[in-house]
Parts: C-alpha cells; structure tokens; sequence
C-alpha cells in the first residue's frame, strides 16, 4: 500500500509540473508597474542649507554678520559707460586698422585674376590712383606686355598720374607674350626714366607674391635680408678659413686647438700643418700658398716690337746656328703639343709673338729699300757733275 501511495504522488507531482504555466508581462504593463511603484527613500534631504542649520541662529553665540557695502564701480564699467558715447567713432577706427594691414586695390582691377592669387594678405577695394596702394609711401601699378603691345602709352599716363606721392613706385610687369625683346625695352626704358622699380614676373602667382611680399616687409629694416654672423672668435675663424679650398669646419677646429689663434696658423710651415690630424698633402699646400703668395700677381709684360729687329740682309754667320734655331723650335713646338690646354696667357704671348716677328719683317723691308735709294743717289750726283763742268766751260 506504501508503494502505491508514493507511486501515486509521484504521477501527481508530474501532472502538476506539466499542468504549471509562466505568464510573461508585456513591455506597457512592465513600464506602468515601474512607475505606479515607487521605492521609498530612507533619507530625505532637507530643501535648503539654511533650513538645515536654522537651529544654530537661535543658539547664544551667534553673532548676525555686517551689512554688504556695495563694490565699487571697476574701469571697465567706466569705459563701457563712455563707449556709448563713441560707439559711433569705433566702427571707422577699425575699418582704419584694416586698412593699414591690407592692401587696397583700385576699382580698375575689378575682374584681374591676379586678386585669386592673393591670398597671404587682406586686401580690399578703394579710391585710390595707382592699382596696389602697398603702404603710406609704396604703391604699383600692374602692366601686362599684352596690353602694352595694344596700348603703348598706358605705362606712361599711368605713371604721370601718381606724380611724386610716393616714394616707391612698383611697375608690376606680366610677361605673357613670346617675343619680349621690344615691349620689354620700352617698359624697362619709361621705367627707369620716371625712378620706377620695374619687376617682371612670368605668372599671376608670381605677380601675387610679389605683392604680398612688399606688403609684408613694408615696416621692416633693410638690414634684415642681411646675413647673420657670429661675433665670437670661432665663428670668425671659420668663416676665415673655411674659404680655402678643401678645408671644412673640423679642420678648423683642428688647427685652433692647435695653433691657438691665426696668426700662428699663418706663421706655421708645412711641416707643423702637416703634423695636424686630418690635414693631408693637398690641404697644407692650399693653406700654405693661401697664406704666402701675394695678393697680386705680377704678370709678365711682353713687347710687341722686338728692340733689335732681325734685318733680312744678315746672314747666319754659319751653319751651326740655323741648326740651333730649328732645334728651338721644334723643342717649342713639342712643348706646345705636351701642353694641351693652353691659358689665356699662353696664347695671348704666342699672338704677339707672331705680331712681332710681322712687324720686324716689315720693318727690314723698309730698311733694305731706303738703303738701297741711299746707294743710288750719291751715283746720280757723281755723273750730274761732270756734265755741269762741261757746260760751264
């Protein structure tokens, strides 16, 4: 009976578990259960500090602090209070601040598409006279040979216009032709009889930079494009002897470390340069010849007409010195051939040489012949006289 009974809860229990159904809430009843419950707080903040310390007021040691004094008006409340009164003067102070850091164009360059090329610099339209009003006292006017080609005295009406307002005047001239042999002289020649500063530039880029660049550097120095050098004595020294040939800023410091100071490096021979490490044959011998041939050089001067020219009458007293003079000559010749390249002054001494031998032969000539009208004329006179003798008698 025991086993029948379990047998029985045990079919029970199944039924149960296979009769159990899970009911899954959907998402509203899940949002409205989340709101329609509230979990209570277990603390509850007060509203206010002062609510929470109230109680201190009312003990025996609380003293009520002094009343506020109002802060004195600042500067700045001040100057606002004045701006009012000039807010109409603002507006033109820094439009005029503008105008100083831009470069104004005239209305003529309305439609150049050179303005598309500046762009490094602000610029804006206004009345002026020239085209580019660069500065206060720097202005340029654009020219393209294109157009000058067209209009051959637009340069120089332009020009005539800007009188003597301006110290530096710019003719921007645009090469935009082939052939600018011609427009270019005559721009050049109007340039520099009005004291312009022509620029020619081969690109609207180019012509753009060229304008920004004079507008950039117009409060600048002149002695910034200058290059920088060092004042202590190893930069000096460098820039001194790095000038020589072969020679690099490690043997620089080689022979300062050495030597000391330059005038000992110049007084030093070859063999204490040699004994520097790092400083060969070739760098001794450059620093040595730098430092011992003098500044001028005594160049030879060659005569063009021989002081004793050879007369063509002489003969060779023998033999032996026409043999003598073949050998120089063919010894000359030698040497010109082992010598392939020939200097300037190589071939300037053999130019007068052959010029003087001319010259010499010319003059012989001329000497055989009055020698020759010499012999003849006291033979005329000798036969001239005896038939005077006779006619007398």
């Amino acid at each position: 009976m025991n086993r029948e009974e379990e047998q029985q809860r045990e079919r029970d229990d199944e039924k149960n578990k296979s009769s159990i159904v899970i009911k899954i809430p959907s998402y509203q009843e899940v949002l409205e259960g989340s709101h329609s419950k509230s979990t209570p707080s277990l603390f509850t903040p007060s509203p206010s500090f002062s609510q929470a310390f109230s109680f201190v007021k009312s003990s025996q040691s609380y003293t009520p602090p002094p009343p506020a004094t109002p802060p004195p008006p600042s500067s700045r409340q001040v100057e606002q209070s004045d701006v009012p009164s000039s807010s109409s003067s603002s507006p033109s102070l820094s439009s005029s601040a503008q105008s100083r850091n831009a470069i104004l164009v005239s209305h003529r360059q309305k439609g150049n598409p050179l303005l598309k090329h500046i762009r490094n610099v602000r610029w804006n339209f206004a009345d002026i006279v020239c085209d580019y009003l660069l500065g206060q006292t720097s202005c340029a006017l654009y020219l393209s040979l294109r157009y000058h080609l067209l209009h051959p005295e637009y340069l120089y009406y332009r020009i005539r216009e800007l009188q003597k307002n301006f110290k530096l005047r710019v003719v921007l001239c645009h090469v935009d032709v082939e052939d600018v042999i011609k427009p270019l002289l005559e721009v050049t020649r109007t340039a520099l009889l009005h004291d312009c500063t022509l620029l020619c530039a081969w690109s609207l880029e180019e012509c753009g930079r060229y304008l920004e660049t004079i507008k950039v550097y117009e409060n600048k120095p002149a002695d910034i494009i200058q290059g920088q050098t060092d004042t202590d004595y190893l930069s000096r020294l460098t820039h001194a002897l790095t000038t020589v040939r072969h020679v690099n800023k490690t043997d620089v410091v080689t022979l300062g470390s050495t030597f000391g100071s330059l005038s000992h490096i110049m007084d030093a021979s070859m063999e204490d340069l040699a004994r520097c490490p790092g400083i060969g044959e070739r760098k001794v011998k450059r620093l040595y010849d730098t430092f011992h041939e003098p500044f001028k050089r005594v160049i030879p001067s060659c005569s063009a007409v021989p002081e004793n020219p050879v007369h063509n009458n002489a003969e060779p007293s023998s033999v032996n010195e026409v043999v003598e003079v073949d050998d120089d000559m063919e010894d000359a010749s030698k040497r010109r051939k082992k010598e392939p390249e020939s200097t300037v002054k190589s071939a300037l001494s053999a130019a007068f040489a052959q010029y003087s031998e001319i010259i010499g032969k010319r003059n012989n000539r001329a000497q055989g012949k009055k020698d020759e009208e010499k012999g003849h004329a006291p033979e005329t006179e000798a036969e001239n006289k005896p038939s005077d003798e006779g006619a007398a008698s």
